[in-house]
């Protein structure tokens, strides 16, 4: 893959609705190591963006001290290949102001593709979504932390992606693991 070229996916790391271990819905913490690793494979895999979604205010300052420090100054002479992925990362409050982004970009609403770790009766798999990406229109993979995304995101999504599942009955990766093997069944050559 060329430098210069660029998919339309994007991806949202959804911080809130979402489950903990228990079934509550709650609030996740962002944490920079998800950012810095979730850039750098957005950037890898030639996503179009990739937004951190958090209603906390005190997150979303978290993650714009976290952009500053690397896009910016020292951490940009320090590390200036952190510094090309970060700039596909935008700071985001909700799904709907992520959706409502893409559509102003692109004048039409981007297909919503949810993920999770396990299968649901309207899931698609892999190659229904790469046949669906051939078509050039946006599209918005929906990636959940804590215990995954909260079931009416799953409802209201367009999509549900078949889950990345491994060799036994565990699974339970890392969202940034999970969006690694995604983008790579989806969009490696």
């Amino acid at each position: 893959m060329a430098d210069t070229i660029k998919s339309e996916i994007h991806l949202a790391l959804i911080h809130y609705p979402v489950y903990n271990k228990v079934g509550e819905v709650v609030t996740s913490s962002v944490t920079t190591l998800d950012i810095h690793d979730i850039s750098r494979v957005a950037r890898t895999y030639a996503v179009n963006s990739f937004c951190v979604v958090t209603p906390l205010k005190t997150q979303r300052q978290l993650v714009e001290r976290l952009i500053e420090h690397w896009m910016t100054g020292y951490g940009a002479e320090y590390n200036p290949t952190l510094k090309e992925a970060l700039i596909l990362t935008k700071l985001m409050i909700n799904i709907t102001e992520t959706v409502r982004d893409l559509t102003e970009r692109y004048g039409k609403k981007p297909v919503t593709v949810a993920t999770a770790a396990r299968k649901f009766p309207e899931s698609v798999s892999f190659q229904c979504l790469q046949r669906k990406m051939k078509k050039g229109e946006p599209i918005l993979l929906l990636f959940g932390t804590g215990w995954g995304l909260e079931k009416n995101i799953i409802k209201e999504a367009d999509y549900v992606l078949d889950p990345v599942e491994g060799v036994g009955a565990y699974n339970h990766l890392p969202v940034r693991a999970a969006i690694a093997i995604i983008l790579d069944r989806l969009i490696a050559r």
